[in-house]
């Protein structure tokens, strides 16, 4: 690990320069290879642009005119034609599909599937057989996700399938005729099945999966000649590999593995914003590369003639590729970059000609040399185990007896990686030290890691960030009275947690969106969710229909300890929540307002899981920044939120 040591401390960097909008954003580049789509802002938001592939931001025109809520998902109709994005409202997640139209761009966009409260587009993507059409998955029958035929063009609607069971998933082939079927047995076993393309009739190949797989088994991808079904799958190995199961035999096939690592499935998040596990060709659908966990991410070339592709993007950039789009013809690429100081970075680059250009950065007022690095660092936690973390150390002053936060990723089914944080770029410009640790139950790092979290939520999962916290001491990075906790979703749980289980080891905490009554959490999510907990929160935390498990579950949550907090709190909730919601955060306030113990509560009311519009998230850090400077000493910056 290297880090600049001196006396100096950097430059402070304004919390606007971290959390405004990116000023371009999620590149997409056309079928047909002639125009570039991204996200960019316009009317206080993030809204869809599109330029020619040779001209830059100031031809380009913005085709959508949201100015309540940005957009973070949108892509290209199979035909160029039109682009296609989702949106919420005020965060509730109860997404739409909308067209917009680039050659016609003053127009207002069309919502191509107006639901019902409650219910939701969950995908979207486009069906070769029938040009102009694209298959969305969408609930509504609340309890159903079904497959609907939506022509773009026109906005008419046809039913394609109907889910039969809440536990059943059709999967489709690039014809939109059902190839696979997977059936969620009672004890979390995941049946996977052929279907016969003349009869319809179903024929069991495999039983997979468990509570190795708390989220469901990812990806489920069909191959494009339909007679294949790419999964992840750990096979015998503690290691998630990207196998190949065949419609006809079952056999199973390794496509792509590396001996210590794990495929990653961040994505399974955030997709078409997160990069991708799996590359797939756009002109055949095929896998091109996989993406593997590690200290840096590990790109994996699957195709020949990608390889040569990836060698010259390799070239662009000193980060690891992150998404990443191509034409039809496949000889005009889009490529972002995953970097530590130098996030998102995007480049064009033309095979046909090994021309590239650099597009442009994100965040263009940030400078790489001002910021963080980020290091993998591992230690083994009070059992053994072994944990990866990641910590960035201030620049410029010696990383000895500093401040600390540690900063606990949500889930708990996701991991930390190496790449750009803009909460540990913020703190760390401040003179904290930063620790993010892969505590047990997070993915990436095998089957061991994630199910060793079974039953251990308030326990040895809250032990591994104390485990974490210890090993920051013990190295003289971390002053031991200036340790400071913060997190989102599970993150805010476990921040919520570290100030109830352990109320004299944090200075300081910061709950965002987070759990406080496991019980009431699990009864207040979305009904069609509850179908697939057998693998996750019934497993690893509990059934609160279940007497004995719910006293248990309630014995875990921070909710009943809250009268053990005395550690300075702020907490941050959207109202509108769809995962937990408000009333976690409430509870918890109302508790300690009651007993008079100072509590600092942001309640944006157009925002949900997590605050996405900017004015609120320059609320929030600026919060942050003021929450940890009082409390662990840090400094400050010198402007104000709006």
């Amino acid at each position: 690990m290297s880090t600049v040591i001196g006396n100096s401390p950097p430059e402070l960097i304004e919390v606007e320069g971290f959390f405004a909008d990116p000023c371009f954003a999620s590149p997409s580049i056309s079928p047909d290879g002639r125009r570039l789509a991204y996200l960019a802002p316009k009317y206080g938001r993030k809204n869809v642009w599109v330029r020619g592939i040779h001209q830059d931001h100031d031809e380009a025109v913005c085709v959508t005119h949201d100015d309540r809520r940005g957009i973070s998902t949108f892509q290209w109709t199979g035909d160029s034609r039109w682009l296609l994005y989702l949106q919420d409202t005020d965060g509730n997640e109860d997404w739409h599909l909308h067209r917009a139209d680039p050659d016609a761009p003053e127009t207002e966009s069309v919502d191509l599937t107006p639901l019902s409260p409650g219910s939701r587009v969950f995908g979207f993507e486009p069906l070769a057989s029938a040009p102009g059409s694209v298959l969305v998955w969408m609930n509504s029958r609340p309890m159903f996700i079904d497959a609907f035929r939506i022509d773009v063009a026109v906005g008419e609607t046809v039913l394609h399938g109907e889910q039969p069971e809440p536990t059943i998933s059709v999967l489709l082939d690039r014809a939109g005729e059902p190839a696979f079927e997977t059936r969620q047995a009672e004890d979390g076993t995941l049946e996977i099945s052929a279907v016969d393309p003349a009869t319809g009739d179903r024929r069991l190949l495999r039983r997979l999966g468990g509570a190795e797989h708390p989220l469901g088994i990812y990806p489920q991808i069909v191959t494009p000649d339909g007679k294949g079904l790419l999964v992840g799958s750990y096979q015998d190995s503690d290691d998630l590999r990207l196998v190949r199961i065949d419609r006809d035999t079952g056999e199973e096939t390794v496509v792509c593995a590396v001996a210590g690592h794990s495929l990653c499935t961040l994505d399974l998040h955030a997709p078409g914003v997160l990069p991708p596990a799996v590359f797939l060709s756009r002109r055949t659908g095929e896998v091109i590369a996989a993406r593997f966990v590690g200290d840096r991410p590990r790109i994996e070339v699957v195709d020949p003639d990608f390889a040569e592709v990836y060698a010259q993007l390799a070239k662009l950039s000193d980060g690891v590729l992150g998404t990443l789009s191509s034409d039809e013809a496949e000889q005009r690429w889009i490529a972002t970059f995953v970097h530590d100081r130098d996030p998102a970075v995007t480049w064009f680059y033309d095979h046909s000609t090994g021309a590239s250009r650099q597009l442009f950065r994100p965040y263009p007022h940030l400078d790489p040399a001002a910021l963080a690095p980020m290091s993998a660092v591992g230690f083994p936690a009070r059992d053994g185990l072994p944990l990866t973390a990641f910590l960035t150390l201030p620049v410029g002053i010696e990383p000895r007896d500093l401040p600390l936060v540690l900063l606990v990723h949500g889930g708990p089914w996701a991991h930390d990686a190496w790449g750009y944080s803009p909460e540990a770029q913020l703190l760390a410009n401040r003179g904290y030290a930063v620790l993010q640790v892969n505590f047990r139950g997070s993915t990436g790092y095998g089957r061991r890691h994630v199910t060793s979290a079974i039953g251990e939520f308030a326990r040895a999962m809250h032990d591994d960030l104390i485990d974490a916290t210890d090993w920051a001491v013990a190295q003289g990075y971390a002053d031991p009275d200036r340790i400071g906790i913060f997190g989102g979703s599970y993150g805010g749980y476990a921040a919520l947690v570290g100030v109830t289980v352990t109320p004299d080891h944090f200075a300081a905490a910061v709950d965002y969106v987070g759990i406080s009554d496991l019980a009431n959490f699990m009864n207040t999510l979305p009904p069609f969710a509850r179908a697939h907990f057998t693998n996750s929160w019934y497993r690893y935390v509990g059934n609160p229909d279940d007497p004995e498990q719910k006293a248990d579950m309630l014995a875990r949550s921070p909710i009943t300890m809250v009268d053990r907090i005395r550690t300075p709190l702020l907490v941050a909730q959207g109202a509108n929540d769809a995962r937990v919601v408000r009333a976690e955060s409430d509870n918890i306030v109302r508790s300690l307002r009651a007993r008079g113990v100072p509590v600092e509560y942001l309640l944006a009311t157009d925002e949900g899981h997590g605050f996405a519009n900017p004015e609120n998230q320059l609320q929030l850090y600026h919060a942050v920044e003021r929450h940890f400077a009082e409390h662990l000493g840090g400094r400050r910056g010198s402007s104000r939120p709006q």
